[in-house]
C-alpha cells in the first residue's frame, strides 16, 4: 500500500513556484450539497413513510440493509447522477451517501452492493436463491409481492402530494401522458411500436398540473393502446383526492392518445372538467375547411407582416359513432410560411374556444411535458435495464419518487431565486455536486464545503428554506382521509 504522506515533485512550475503533489487530504465527497434535499426529506419522513408501506420478503435474522436504506441509497444515487444498479459498486464506499444514510462513515462498513439493491427490485432474496427448487417461493407469490408494491408505491405519491399541501386547494389540474421508453435489450414485455418506431415500453405517468407534482406512475407494455388502463388510474386519484377536498374542482387534460370513449364518459359521470386531444378526421375536417380557408386568404395577402396566423372556433354539435351525444370540440386553425395544421380538443369547459385553448389545454407543455422531460433527462428515469417487468416498473417508481422530492425542493425554495425554478440538471451542477471534506472527531460528524464557494450563500438560503417549509408543513399536520392500503 502506498504511503499516506508520500510527496512527488512535478516536472514543471506554475509560474515560478514548484509544483507538489501529495496524498495528505482526508476523506473527500463530491455531492455534498444533497444534504439540503436530506434535511427536508428526514423532517416531513418522505422515504420512511414509503418503506414502511412496501412489503419486505426478506427474513429480519438475514437483513444487513433495512428496506429504508435501499430506498435512500437508490433515490440519492439517482439524484446524484448515478442511475444505474452498478453505481451502487462505486457509491456504497461514499461516506456522504452513508451520512445520507444516518450511518457514520466507514469504509469497513459499507452500503448496499449492485446485487442486493437488483434483488430487492425483483422481490428477491439470497436466502430464497440458496433454497431447493421445491422450497423457493412460487413465481405467484413473488408476483403478488412486486404488485403490491407498485401499488403502495402510487398510493403514496398520492398522499404524499395530500399531505404536503399547505391549505386545501380551490381546483386541480390532472394530467395524464403515455410516454415512449426505449429499451436497449430483450426486457419482458417489451415490444416494437409501430408509431414510435422503436422497441420501447410504455408507460403512463399522472401529474398534478399547477406544481408540477407526480401522482402516479404505472409501467406499461410496449405495444399496449396508450388509454388502456387510464380510467382505472383515473378513477382511483379522483376518489382519493375527493376524500380528503370534497369541494375541490378537478379538471383533466391529456392528449389525443387518450381520448377514448370509456375517458369522457368517465370524465361526465364524475363530474370532471376536460379538455382531451382529439385526432383529426374526414367530418371535423369538413366542418374547418372554410375557417382554413379564411386564414389562408388572409395569411396570402397580410402574411409579410404577420407570418404567424391562428384562429379558434369551435363545433358545437359534433358526435363521433361512439358516443351517446354530441360533445363540443375546439378548433384551432394555423397558418406559417411553413404551411397549415388544424388541431383538435373535445372539452365539457365553458371557456371561450381561444382562452381554453391558449391558457388550459397548451399548457400541457409545461407540465407533464416538462415533467417527463425531467425525469427522462435529469433523472435518466428511462434506464430501465432490468430482467423482469415488475422490477423495472419498480426502478421507473423509484425513479418518480426522486422527482417528488425535487418537487418539494423547489417549492420549499420558491422564494429562493435561481433554485425554485431551476431544473434538475441545473440544481446538480450548482447546489448539488459540491466537493467536501469529510472528518469524523470528537463524536462529531462534520462535512466541511469550500468557504469560497460561488453558490455557497444560495444554498444556505435553499437550507433555511427547506427548514421554514418543513416547520410549516409538520404544523398544518396530516389531512383527513387516508388511503387505504390494499
Amino acid at each position: 500500500m502506498a504511503e499516506r504522506h508520500s510527496c512527488h515533485s512535478m516536472g514543471w512550475k506554475v509560474g515560478s513556484q514548484p509544483l507538489v503533489v501529495d496524498f495528505q487530504a482526508g476523506c473527500l465527497v463530491e455531492d455534498a450539497g444533497l444534504l439540503a434535499v436530506r434535511e427536508l426529506d428526514v423532517s416531513l419522513g418522505v422515504l420512511a413513510d414509503l418503506a414502511g408501506r412496501l412489503p419486505d420478503p426478506r427474513s429480519p435474522k438475514y437483513v444487513e440493509h433495512t428496506l429504508e436504506s435501499l430506498l435512500v441509497q437508490q433515490v440519492y444515487q439517482i439524484l446524484a447522477g448515478y442511475p444505474d444498479g452498478n453505481d451502487a459498486d462505486r457509491c456504497r464506499d461514499d461516506a456522504l451517501f452513508q451520512i445520507l444514510q444516518g450511518v457514520p462513515p466507514d469504509p469497513e462498513r459499507p452500503l448496499a452492493s449492485t446485487s442486493t439493491l437488483n434483488r430487492y427490485l425483483h422481490g428477491y432474496t439470497r436466502r430464497d436463491a440458496q433454497l431447493p427448487r421445491e422450497d423457493r417461493p412460487s413465481l405467484l407469490q413473488q408476483r403478488r409481492a412486486q404488485i403490491r408494491r407498485l401499488k403502495a408505491a402510487n398510493e403514496f405519491l398520492v398522499d404524499l402530494f395530500v399531505r404536503t399541501r399547505t391549505e386545501a386547494p380551490a381546483h386541480l389540474v390532472i394530467d395524464l401522458d403515455a410516454t415512449d421508453d426505449p429499451v436497449h435489450g430483450r426486457q419482458p414485455l417489451s415490444g416494437y411500436h409501430g408509431y414510435y418506431r422503436q422497441h420501447q415500453y410504455l408507460p403512463l405517468l399522472v401529474f398534478e398540473g399547477n406544481s408540477g407534482f407526480p401522482l402516479a406512475c404505472w409501467l406499461r407494455p410496449g405495444t399496449m393502446h396508450g388509454a388502456c388502463g387510464v380510467v382505472d388510474v383515473l378513477r382511483q386519484l379522483v376518489e382519493r383526492l375527493r376524500r380528503v377536498w370534497p369541494a375541490v374542482e378537478i379538471r383533466v387534460r391529456a392528449d389525443n392518445g387518450l381520448a377514448v370513449p370509456a375517458m369522457f364518459d368517465y370524465c361526465e359521470e364524475a363530474n370532471l372538467g376536460y379538455a382531451l386531444g382529439y385526432a383529426s378526421n374526414p367530418v371535423l375536417a369538413r366542418a374547418s375547411e372554410h375557417w382554413l380557408g379564411e386564414v389562408q386568404l388572409v395569411h396570402r395577402f397580410y402574411g409579410h407582416r404577420d407570418p404567424h396566423m391562428r384562429r379558434y372556433e369551435q363545433v358545437a354539435d359534433y358526435q363521433a359513432g361512439t358516443w351517446p351525444h354530441p360533445r363540443r370540440v375546439v378548433v384551432k386553425v394555423e397558418v406559417t410560411p411553413q404551411g397549415s395544421q388544424r388541431r383538435y380538443v373535445v372539452t365539457n369547459l365553458p371557456e371561450p374556444a381561444e382562452q381554453l385553448y391558449r391558457d388550459f389545454y397548451v399548457q400541457r407543455g409545461d407540465v407533464p411535458e416538462g415533467p417527463i422531460g425531467e425525469l427522462k433527462n435529469g433523472l435518466s428515469a428511462d434506464r430501465l435495464s432490468s430482467c423482469g417487468f415488475c422490477a423495472n416498473a419498480f426502478k421507473m417508481l423509484v425513479a418518480v419518487t426522486a422527482y417528488a422530492l425535487v418537487v418539494l425542493y423547489r417549492q420549499a425554495c420558491a422564494a429562493v431565486g435561481g433554485v425554485g425554478d431551476a431544473d434538475i440538471q441545473t440544481l446538480r451542477g450548482r447546489l448539488w455536486k459540491v466537493p467536501a471534506e469529510v472528518v469524523r472527531r470528537s463524536g462529531v460528524v462534520r462535512v466541511s464545503l469550500p468557504g469560497e464557494w460561488e453558490y455557497r450563500q444560495l444554498w444556505e438560503q435553499s437550507l433555511q428554506a427547506v427548514r421554514r417549509h418543513a416547520e410549516r408543513l409538520n404544523q398544518v399536520g396530516e389531512p383527513p382521509g387516508p388511503a387505504q392500503a390494499s
